[in-house]
């Protein structure tokens, strides 16, 4: 916690951040745009943001992308406010950002977390579905293949739809395949009201990306949620969503239990 309160001590390294919060996935050239500081300048403020934790980086061919990673100022908050605090912080949260301007609209979703585990066993827990039965409540039937087609099996019901397909497949590197269909049935299940279903039901598909990097001991994954239209109700959806998922994901490769996720 240290280097992250060093972090956050700079007033251009939370500028850097606020710019992430706003639109992830930035280049350095773009976050240096506007700046009264020289992109050296703004390399080393990222380089430090990066070594706390606080931004992740991955590439997309030639450019470096950089994240906001929030799961550091989470443990802080985990830290000093109790439960019950904690709503009525972010309630007060959410009425000054209501108060003070237009709520972001994100188009993206990205996290990272480190598993204490190796890649080809995390690779096994994010297709097998005796894996993702545990920790997700879901199963997939596919080849895992570039263009495979994927039925999804939840509570009970499959999900097929031809869009549903498995856009990238290196084991035990990187995965990614386009989102499921929001049928009726599905919302039926999950307890979603069908105003609800036909709103996200009317977005462009959006697709997920697994990156999976070994780093001595542990292995660094990063979800990348991508291909959202502005002002997506499934971003906000997923963006719940994922943090969970992703530390129960943990729990079980780490303990083999999901007691106490």
């Amino acid at each position: 916690m240290d280097e992250v309160f060093r972090a956050l001590a700079d007033p251009h390294r939370r500028a850097l951040l606020d710019r992430l919060r706003l639109r992830n996935g930035q280049t350095l050239r773009e976050l240096s745009a506007g700046l009264d500081m020289t992109r050296q300048a703004v390399t080393k403020h990222l380089a430090v943001l990066e070594a706390a934790g606080l931004v992740t980086t991955r590439r997309r061919g030639r450019e470096k992308l950089h994240h906001l990673d929030a799961a550091p100022i989470d443990l802080i908050a985990e830290r000093w406010i109790g439960r019950y605090a904690r709503e009525r912080v972010r309630a007060v949260a959410d009425l000054r950002a209501a108060l003070e301007g237009a709520p972001v609209s994100p188009t993206e979703f990205t996290y990272t977390t480190y598993v204490r585990t190796t890649p080809e066993r995390l690779w096994e827990a994010l297709t097998d579905p005796a894996f993702t039965r545990r920790y997700w409540g879901v199963a997939f039937r596919t080849e895992w293949r570039k263009g495979a087609p994927m039925v999804w099996e939840e509570n009970g019901r499959e999900t097929v739809d031809p869009e549903q397909v498995v856009l990238e497949a290196d084991p035990p590197r990187r995965l990614a395949y386009t989102w499921h269909t929001f049928t009726p049935e599905w919302a039926a299940a999950a307890g979603i009201d069908e105003e609800t279903r036909a709103r996200i039901a009317g977005e462009r598909r959006s697709r997920v990306t697994f990156e999976i990097d070994p780093e001595g001991d542990v292995v660094r994954l990063t979800v990348v949620h991508s291909d959202f239209e502005p002002g997506s109700r499934v971003v906000e959806m997923v963006g719940q969503g994922w943090p969970r998922l992703l530390a129960d994901l943990k729990t079980l490769l780490e303990t083999g239990d999901l007691q106490g996720a």
